[in-house]
């Protein structure tokens, strides 16, 4: 079976309304598109004792987590120090990260027609982005060279560690799905079928659902919508899985929703 894959998103913007977020709806899009489904969100401020507690929880089970935000080495960001804190580690200047830190440095020192000084106060201080908890494996970042990083709990939970902005941390997380899990790509397997149920209450069609799920490796789901313009109260009912145990189980979903006397609307189907 897939891990289950979490997502953090770490930031007092996020949380005061300054900035929104776009960490959420697109990772659920790359993992869509590898077959692979989000099972939980967390959003978590510039709080140390708060992403600690965060990142010790997901590091003591199993489970594949991306954490966006709080990587970089201004008074704001805590997220590598809380990261070894949760692990009970030190930090260290990882060799790799400060060779790709160095070549960004380099490049920026030539595009403004300047002699790299890595004595100068502000290229020392930048070396600090490359500081990660031992034992980090890191992840390139196309975008400026600047490196994230992944660590492994003692309890499974595998926890990668990107920017928080999105135009480095999404091709990150898609490097690292890539790469590190190809083999839990499932492109096709996996199917969701569904019915509109007119009028319905959830509460009268649970026996159902429970017995759907009982009997098939699936999950049942239902949405329901009081002021759909098109179809006025209504429970979009369905299953979602393995696309050969999905048709059995959705063709006994009917089945039972017409015993019930149900009346229904258009059906839908997605991968």
């Amino acid at each position: 079976m897939t891990p289950a894959i979490g997502l953090i998103i770490i930031g007092d913007e996020i949380l005061s309304g300054k900035r929104q977020d776009k960490h959420l709806s697109k990772v659920i899009e790359l993992l869509s598109a590898r077959g692979m489904s989000l099972s939980w969100a967390r959003f978590v401020g510039d709080d140390r004792k708060s992403i600690t507690a965060n990142l010790r929880d997901v590091f003591a089970q199993p489970g594949i987590v991306f954490s966006c935000g709080g990587i970089g080495a201004t008074p704001d960001d805590h997220t590598r120090q809380c990261a070894a804190a949760a692990l009970e580690v030190e930090l260290a200047l990882h060799p790799e990260a400060k060779a790709l830190i160095e070549s960004r440095m380099r490049d920026v020192a030539a595009e403004q027609g300047q002699v790299f000084d890595p004595q100068r106060a502000d290229n020392v201080h930048r070396y600090n982005m490359g500081v990660f908890p031992v034992g980090s494996t890191i992840i390139e970042n196309p975008y400026n060279k600047i490196p994230g990083f992944s660590c492994a709990g003692v309890g499974g939970g595998q926890v990668h560690f990107v920017p928080g902005f999105p135009v480095m941390a999404w091709p990150m997380i898609e490097w690292v799905l890539d790469h590190t899990y190809a083999h839990l790509h499932q492109q096709g397997s996996s199917l969701e079928r569904s019915v509109i149920v007119m009028g319905a209450m959830e509460a009268a069609l649970t026996p159902l659902m429970e017995q759907i799920e009982r009997e098939y490796p699936v999950k049942v789901f239902s949405l329901p919508s009081v002021d759909h313009p098109e179809f006025g109260r209504h429970i979009e009912l369905g299953v979602k899985g393995a696309s050969g145990a999905v048709a059995d189980a959705f063709a006994s979903l009917l089945a039972g929703l017409r015993l019930h006397g149900a009346e229904l609307g258009p059906e839908m189907v997605r991968n």
